[in-house]
């Protein structure tokens, strides 16, 4: 194996609250990434806690739970915080908000889907917007574990990144975010 091909990525998923997309993106990787990504999420102003139902879901679908945590993006902006090579944006409010300076300048992506914390209705109605979630988010990940990385240039590896993020499920973004 090439270093290149073993080498690990690091993956920041970032939402507003990080207590729900966010989360269920980085357990989905931390599982499907057959050992080829470290996973990470972070919101611009957390919650501070893991939406109960992102974890009942997660746990449903034998998602790993262990360590998951609401966070500052602030957490990734410091001298010793890993470096990303990779930065997806999960909610299209993160997807507006001006972000840190990442080191390493890492790949970025907006993969937007409706926020499922804030659905309404039955208790089985609001777990079906988690349940939708999940399923959308893995079939991104699927998509982005697929991806040749080591063998795109950078501008075709942009443009797959963000052809993923128009996946079913797809937000509509903001007409102020570019």
């Amino acid at each position: 194996m090439t270093e290149q091909s073993s080498r690990v990525f690091n993956v920041l998923f970032l939402c507003t609250g990080n207590s729900a997309r966010s989360i269920i993106a980085e357990s989905v990787l931390r599982r499907d990434g057959g050992g080829r990504f470290r996973a990470f999420s972070a919101g611009s102003h957390p919650k501070g806690e893991v939406h109960p139902t992102a974890l009942k879901v997660l746990e449903n679908f034998h998602y790993p739970t262990d360590g998951l945590r609401s966070k500052s993006w602030d957490e990734f902006a410091v001298p010793d915080a890993p470096v990303m090579d990779f930065v997806f944006t999960v909610c299209d409010n993160a997807a507006g908000e001006a972000c840190p300076i990442w080191p390493g300048q890492p790949m970025t992506a907006h993969w937007g889907i409706e926020d499922p914390a804030a659905a309404t209705g039955t208790g089985l109605l609001r777990e079906m917007s988690f349940i939708n979630a999940l399923r959308y988010m893995k079939a991104r990940i699927a998509a982005f574990t697929a991806l040749p990385i080591a063998s795109l240039d950078r501008m075709s590896l942009a443009t797959r990144l963000c052809d993923i993020g128009r996946a079913e499920g797809a937000t509509r973004p903001r007409p102020d975010v570019a």
